[in-house]
């Protein structure tokens, strides 16, 4: 089984209206050809005709060769501009989903240094890409292969807990400061990194509940932004390949307001939203 996900933010939309038929006729679909022929139908369908240049010296993707938990890959990506240029955007496709664009990330303006981790779900052995648009519109990428460690695939595996407790804790948050102590207690010590966990079962559409024998319709985290102040560290928008549970690592650089925001929303149309403290002494 594979895991449709939605294309680019601006195709977000139509995309999510086809997940639930995607993800259906994804159990009746062949296995996707290679990863190399799926990058070439990919490549133009989201970049068009652009240039998308080797990142090395610009950026860095991280990611398990072989992953311990396919439900919960994590993929990192630093990328850093030297030249008085910004990064714009971070996409991270999975070749071997059907529709393979997994999360875009747009931080703040102005941003020359951008580092994010987050986890994803994979169905098979796949190639996974960032790719970093610069403030100019350049297009830089960086690419990596994981291995599919056998088992349940990821898409249908059941979510943890039952109904009710899933119900129960949906939405909430946690925050945790991950700059080390000395730093963090140090006032000028600028630019900090957190971790935020966020409690949702990002359902696929390919979950059958065990009590019922009917699949949970598609349900995710579909928009996350993180504010300081007035000033945004970052908005998300995520397709079903998000895993169960968000857990996202990132950086910022403290602006002199002491809290950052997070406002999450998903296809249901629910929002959840927390304010958390941040900077010396938290």
């Amino acid at each position: 089984m594979t895991c449709a996900l939605p294309a680019v933010p601006s195709r977000l939309s139509k995309s999510l209206m086809l997940a639930a038929i995607a993800a259906t006729l994804s159990l009746l679909a062949p296995v996707a050809a290679s990863a190399q022929s799926a990058w070439e139908n990919i490549r133009p369908e989201v970049f068009g005709q652009r240039i998308i240049h080797d990142g090395a010296g610009i950026m860095t993707l991280k990611a398990p060769f072989r992953p311990e938990d396919q439900r919960a890959v994590p993929i990192g990506v630093d990328a850093k501009f030297a030249d008085g240029r910004s990064v714009k955007a971070i996409t991270i496709i999975i070749d071997e989903n059907p529709s393979p664009v997994a999360t875009v990330l747009r931080p703040g303006a102005g941003r020359a240094h951008v580092g994010v981790n987050m986890n994803f779900r994979f169905n098979r052995k796949t190639n996974v890409r960032a790719i970093v648009e610069a403030s100019d519109g350049e297009l830089y990428m960086a690419h990596a292969f994981v291995r599919y460690a056998g088992g349940q695939s990821a898409c249908s595996a059941p979510p943890n807990g039952n109904a009710e407790e899933i119900a129960a804790s949906m939405g909430k948050m946690k925050l945790a400061e991950l700059t080390d102590a000395a730093a963090n207690a140090n006032s000028t010590q600028i630019q900090r990194r957190a971790r935020l966990e966020l409690k949702h079962p990002n359902f696929t559409g390919l979950q059958m509940d065990q009590i019922t024998l009917l699949y949970w319709p598609v349900h995710i985290i579909e928009k996350l932004e993180v504010r300081q102040g007035n000033d945004v560290v970052m908005q998300m928008e995520n397709g079903i390949s998000v895993s169960e549970d968000p857990v996202i690592e990132f950086n910022f650089d403290l602006n002199g307001a002491g809290s950052l925001k997070v406002v999450a929303s998903d296809t249901k149309k629910n929002v959840y939203e927390q304010t958390f403290p941040v900077g010396p002494g938290t």
